[in-house]
């Protein structure tokens, strides 16, 4: 009897790691949960659950509570987090293909943006695969527009305005304006907009809806200036560590959530934007004074970048342009 008990004991031993072999990841997420980006996260990583039959758990972190936005990258490079969503425009400073998609009126539609994307990623990889990691799926932001206090007919009625900006190329905007660029994330926007440490922005509809902006600003102008992308990536080593299977599942879930993403976005542009007008905010296009000088601000933009980027960027603009 003891040594079937024995017997026994050991077989569940061996049994065990079989039995209770799983994998967990943190996902870190600048965004609330609420946002059509975490959203598609948290069915990414649902997706992910289900199709590896729970040995790959990815837990979602959304509203910047693991990681700051900017922080995010570092974490998934240094193995802190094994997989995170980042904003692309945030480490253009780092390397200058990262902000592609944040020069003003280069690419100012979904179908113009997923092109650029599509040019992109080649170089992307490569930078990534330099630094420990690859990217899984990208997905842009709604077109974005100019938030304002008061009504802007004119870059010229920006100068002086407290810009909240997000990335370099939303500070060169501020400057070349005329108007004072403030660092300011996501997640501390509204509390930014409440104390009156910014007064104006350009960002998308559904940042607009996120951060309750109708409640401090009364003007968006729809210069469908560009769409940033946010991009999910994955720690190589973490991502080798997985058998071919579960692999295989992460890509398909991935291939997956970014064809949900970018229909979630366009959907989103929509709602949002009827959102913003339901709680009273006036939802106007540009003035002809107003696009030509935002296109002149796109034109030195576009220039300064090329000069930064070099034959790097010069490639990616001939293949999107292509």
């Amino acid at each position: 009897m003891k040594l079937l008990s024995a017997l026994l004991a050991a077989a569940a031993l061996v049994a065990a790691p079989a039995v209770h072999a799983q994998t967990k990841w943190d996902l870190p997420a600048a965004y609330p949960a609420t946002n059509f980006h975490s959203v598609n996260l948290q069915q990414f990583a649902d997706d992910v659950d289900k199709a590896t039959g729970g040995k790959l758990k990815i837990t979602v972190h959304a509203n910047a509570s693991l990681f700051k936005a900017p922080e995010i990258k570092r974490a998934v490079q240094g193995g802190q987090a094994q997989i995170g969503e980042i904003l692309l425009v945030n480490f253009q400073n780092e390397w200058q293909l990262f902000g592609a998609d944040g020069i003003p009126f280069l690419a100012t539609s979904y179908d113009d943006s997923m092109k650029l994307w599509q040019a992109q990623k080649p170089l992307l990889d490569k930078k990534l695969a330099e630094q420990g990691m690859m990217v899984l799926y990208s997905v842009a932001w709604p077109p974005q527009g100019i938030y304002a206090k008061k009504p802007i007919n004119a870059a010229a009625d920006l100068k002086g305005v407290k810009w909240r900006a997000y990335s370099p190329a939303t500070s060169r905007i501020a400057e070349l304006v005329g108007a004072q660029p403030v660092t300011v994330q996501a997640a501390e926007f509204a509390q930014a907009l409440a104390t009156g440490v910014v007064e104006s922005t350009m960002t998308s509809g559904a940042t607009g809806v996120d951060s309750k902006l109708y409640e401090h600003l009364k003007f968006y102008y729809d210069t469908q200036a560009w769409l940033p992308k946010n991009a999910v990536i994955v720690n190589k080593r973490a991502f080798d560590a997985l058998d071919k299977p579960t692999q295989d599942a992460l890509l398909k879930a991935a291939a997956d959530a970014e064809a949900r993403g970018w229909a979630a976005s366009r959907k989103v542009n929509t709602e949002t934007l009827e959102k913003l007008k339901a709680n009273g905010m006036q939802i106007l296009p540009p003035s002809d004074q107003l696009k030509a000088d935002m296109q002149k601000v796109g034109q030195t933009m576009l220039a300064e970048w090329l000069e930064k980027a070099g034959p790097e960027g010069r490639a990616l603009l001939d293949a999107y342009r292509k």
